[in-house]
């Protein structure tokens, strides 16, 4: 198995233009935007490795706290990672045997099926909080709309979704798959 992360990484990158502030609240709660992206820029470099099977010192793996993770020229750098983290899960070696991403061991296909929905997802807060549109192809929608099924199905991870917040059944796949991950599909920045 491989799914291409490469579009759900470039709808990301298209949204950095339209991002004018860094302290706008997010969806995330505790995020702003500048930590929202601090986060993706780190998320795209564990997942990457965790790809390659290259594995850092576990303290390595930690994420720092909220923007002090935002590094200069961001702009340009997280594009470069979401390419990056495309071109390593295009390789099948990656979706086998395991790897580990912030001290968690994961199967490969575990571990790529959390990068996408990462991805996806955290688009979907950066776009609410800046105010810009976001339509996720729909094989990727599908995709982590599954992933996020059965995530929910088994209750609440610390530090990957929160609880579901309940989203009509016939609600377009993308409130759906937000609901799921603890999202309100209406939420809108102050």
């Amino acid at each position: 198995m491989t799914i291409d992360l490469e579009p759900a990484g470039r709808m990301v990158a298209d949204l950095l233009p339209g991002v004018t502030r860094l302290d706008t609240p997010t969806p995330c709660e505790h995020f702003t935007v500048g930590d929202l992206l601090g986060h993706i820029d780190g998320l795209t470099i564990a997942f990457a490795l965790a790809a390659a099977k290259e594995l850092p010192p576990a303290a390595a793996q930690e994420p720092p706290p909220g923007g002090a993770s935002l590094p200069d020229g961001w702009q340009e750098r997280i594009p470069r990672q979401l390419e990056a983290l495309a071109r390593a899960w295009r390789h099948p070696q990656a979706w086998e045997g395991g790897t580990k991403v912030g001290g968690v061991e994961l199967t490969g296909e575990q571990a790529g099926m959390v990068a996408l929905a990462e991805v996806v997802v955290h688009g979907w807060d950066l776009a609410r909080a800046t105010g810009q549109p976001y339509n996720p192809e729909p094989g990727l929608l599908e995709t982590v709309h599954e992933h996020a099924l059965a995530i929910a199905a088994a209750g609440p991870v610390e530090g990957l979704f929160g609880p579901a917040v309940e989203v009509a059944e016939d609600a377009p796949l993308l409130d759906r798959v937000i609901g799921l991950t603890g999202r309100d599909p209406n939420w809108q920045p102050n």
